[in-house]
């Protein structure tokens, strides 16, 4: 009992800690509250929440911030924001969706991604994330598993829609964003919301949550599903408080917003009543552009962007000032060391690192000094999450060694939607694992080596390719790096690594070999290098290995 009390207060400590350190205290207008409290009434749990009380707190404060093809910028203030989402709730309601029920979104980078994502949270629908770079095929097997009960769809996706919904008999609602007025083929998103007239918020019909379809790395995407209480709110804040997230920030968004990662990045600034600034796709020298003319002061990025932005000439990085960034994030793929080293030369020690996957949400994270002092870790675990390491046996491995990294916290999956199997094979003791292999120091600090799939057995020795990838990537004309296993007679497997040239730079196949006989044991050095024009990667940033041992 005592010491239940006292990790009570302990916890109330660290909230009133949170709220100081972002500034939310500070932006508290005691005028919103009786709105805010009056829109309550009737709603259940979720990120709308939050965009209720910023709507009366700071309604005229902008909230997203969308460049438009066209030149021109789109900007919503928390207001109309707030207006935005409920009108749509009422629409989906209208159409017959209901707590629980699930909704499938087909959206690029934009506001009415977010909006519909609002609407949902409301009447407690769950969001179903569809990738828009899918192929009727992908698409048509989501919808076959997900079974949504209405669909939002962006006109310029409408024919890959139609041809999926043919193809999975879908016969649930389909609302088009983005249609020519007077289009008779479909149902547009913007009539549908122009038809509402509830001046009042709709009310939650129960659940809530979402699914987020994995990036298939190794086979079929399978539905990870998140129900609104499973936020783990502990590891969040930690980070929050560790990176310094502020109600202040103004927070780049170039990461696709159907994975699991931006939209959470996303959520912690709408929490906080920061501003969501919106691109679209992920240029370099354009996002440099936004930071300037935006005032940015935040961004989640995947190693391959920090990639690009390291390889932009000096004079064109000179033409921007990015002073305004106070941090960046990077995760959803391995970050190599040089690459963390290159960005930090450039732009100053603002970079962080955090680990964790769609199916655990964020386990650790590592600071911008991390990353030269202890290369390759990616960090602490934070608030809230529990770590075992073990082996093929089920057995933990010793402080130092590999082991298959099992997490547990709040922020855990329900499991895979509608495939028991996979949900059960990934799990141990309450312990999720996504097949990542990794080591932990004395100091507690952890290192990711590897996957399950991708170690490779050579001579009867265990070899990890992210060490060799990493060693690859320090040399000077190499820009990034993949090694795999192949079949070999004598052997077993021999290591080929995939290697792309920095833009101009001269190098064969015999300074590659040379390069890892001077920086690793000779068994990890590899037999064969292939040269590329990019790595296959999937949306989020990962190598797709698989396509590199179909080559």
């Amino acid at each position: 009992m005592i010491e239940h009390l006292r990790q009570r207060a302990r916890d109330a400590a660290f909230a009133a800690r949170v709220v100081r350190s972002s500034g939310l205290a500070g932006a508290f207008r005691p005028a919103g509250l009786p709105g805010f409290l009056r829109s309550l009434v009737g709603a259940g749990i979720g990120p709308h929440l939050a965009v209720a009380f910023h709507a009366h707190n700071t309604p005229d404060k902008e909230a997203i911030v969308e460049p438009l093809p066209d030149g021109t910028t789109r900007r919503l203030t928390w207001r109309e924001l707030d207006r935005a989402a409920n009108q749509l709730g009422h629409a989906l309601v209208a159409r017959g969706v209901g707590g629980g029920d699930r909704v499938a979104l087909m959206l690029p980078n934009g506001t009415d991604t977010l909006v519909a994502q609002q609407a949902l949270a409301r009447i407690g629908g769950i969001a179903v994330q569809i990738g828009y770079r899918l192929k009727a095929a992908e698409i048509a097997y989501i919808l076959g598993n997900a079974t949504p009960a209405a669909t939002l769809c962006h006109a310029q996706f409408e024919a890959t829609m139609a041809a999926a919904r043919a193809s999975a008999a879908a016969t649930d609602p389909l609302l088009i964003v983005g249609a020519p007025a007077g289009d008779t083929s479909s149902e547009r998103w913007e009539d549908a919301v122009a038809a509402i007239t509830h001046p009042h918020p709709p009310r939650s019909r129960g659940g809530g949550g979402i699914i987020v379809y994995t990036s298939g790395t190794t086979g079929k995407p399978k539905g990870a599903a998140r129900t609104w209480k499973q936020t783990g709110i502990d590891a969040v804040a930690d980070m929050m408080v560790q990176v310094g997230m502020q109600h202040a920030d103004r927070h780049l968004v170039v990461c696709p917003l159907y994975h699991s990662a931006a939209p959470a990045f996303v959520a912690i600034t709408m929490s906080l009543g920061g501003t969501v600034v919106l691109m679209n796709s992920f240029d370099a020298e354009g996002a440099l552009a936004l930071i300037e003319r935006e005032r940015i002061t935040s961004m989640l990025v995947v190693p391959t962007m920090l990639v690009r932005l390291n390889a932009l000439p000096d004079e064109v990085r000179r033409r921007y000032d990015t002073r305004s960034l106070r941090w960046v994030m990077s995760g959803a793929a391995q970050l190599a060391t040089d690459t963390a080293r290159r960005f930090q030369e450039q732009f100053g020690p603002i970079l962080w690192n955090f680990y964790g996957a769609t199916e655990t949400g964020v386990v650790s994270l590592a600071g911008p000094g991390d990353h030269l002092t202890r290369p390759g870790t990616i960090g602490k675990l934070v608030r809230g999450n529990e770590v075992r390491l073990l082996d093929a046996t089920g057995h933990a491995v010793p402080e130092g060694s590999v082991g298959e990294l099992y997490a547990r916290n709040a922020m855990l999956i329900g499991g895979y939607h509608r495939n028991a199997l996979a949900t059960h094979a990934s799990m141990r003791d309450g312990f999720f694992s996504v097949g990542d292999l990794a080591r932990r120091d004395a100091d507690g600090y952890y290192y990711l080596e590897s996957r399950t799939h991708d170690m490779v057995i050579s001579g009867g020795v265990n070899i990890y390719p992210r060490e060799i990838e990493d060693h690859l990537a320090s040399h000077p004309a190499v820009l990034e790096a993949a090694v795999i296993g192949v079949p070999d007679v004598e052997w077993g497997e021999s290591l080929r690594a995939y290697v792309v040239r920095r833009p101009g730079a001269v190098l064969d196949e015999a300074g590659v070999i040379a390069w890892c006989r001077e920086g690793l044991a000779d068994y990890k050095r590899p037999r064969a290098v292939v040269f590329l024009d990019e790595l296959p990667r999937n949306p989020t940033g990962k190598v797709l290995k698989r396509e590199l041992r179909r080559s």
